[in-house]
């Protein structure tokens, strides 16, 4: 019985981590996307600056994961309307998708030149922050913005 309700959350994890959750706080509702969606418009929006067209296997390549995972996950951002796919596969970002991927990548950019400034090596401040540009909260990476803006 266990773990057949374990089996059963397992699958509706997987169904919906590309998505988003809703975090409640203090009676009011948040919807967060989730960081694997972030990923994956992040890298759309990485490929879009390199090269004009960005097709799936764009994604595959740069990402290294399979060909059905990155088939499935861009259909779930059409779908919840942060891509829109082309007849020919080329994908764009809507604005609401641009929206997230540009904020994700400045947090990253931001993140990765402050770890770097406080003497970490670069390969591990891109690592890190890669990690910690989807879970730092709004006021904390507004505080290290302004910080490092007067660093400079």
């Amino acid at each position: 019985m266990y773990f057949s309700i374990l089996l059963i959350l397992y699958k509706i994890y997987l169904i919906n981590k590309i998505s988003c959750c809703i975090i409640s706080k203090g009676g009011v509702v948040v919807v967060k996307i989730q960081e694997s969606a972030e990923n994956y418009l992040e890298t759309i929006l990485v490929l879009s600056k390199r090269k004009s067209d960005v097709h799936s296997i764009d994604i595959v390549n740069e990402l290294g994961f399979s060909k059905p995972s990155i088939s499935r996950a861009v259909n779930l951002l059409k779908v919840n309307g942060y891509i829109d796919i082309c007849n020919n596969g080329l994908i764009f970002l809507t604005e609401k998708g641009k929206n997230i991927a540009e904020q994700t990548y400045e947090r990253h950019l931001l993140i990765k030149s402050f770890l770097i400034k406080l003497g970490v090596d670069e390969e591990t401040a891109v690592n890190d922050a890669c990690r910690i540009e989807h879970v730092i909260s709004p006021e904390s990476f507004n505080k290290i913005k302004m910080h490092f803006e007067n660093m400079k």
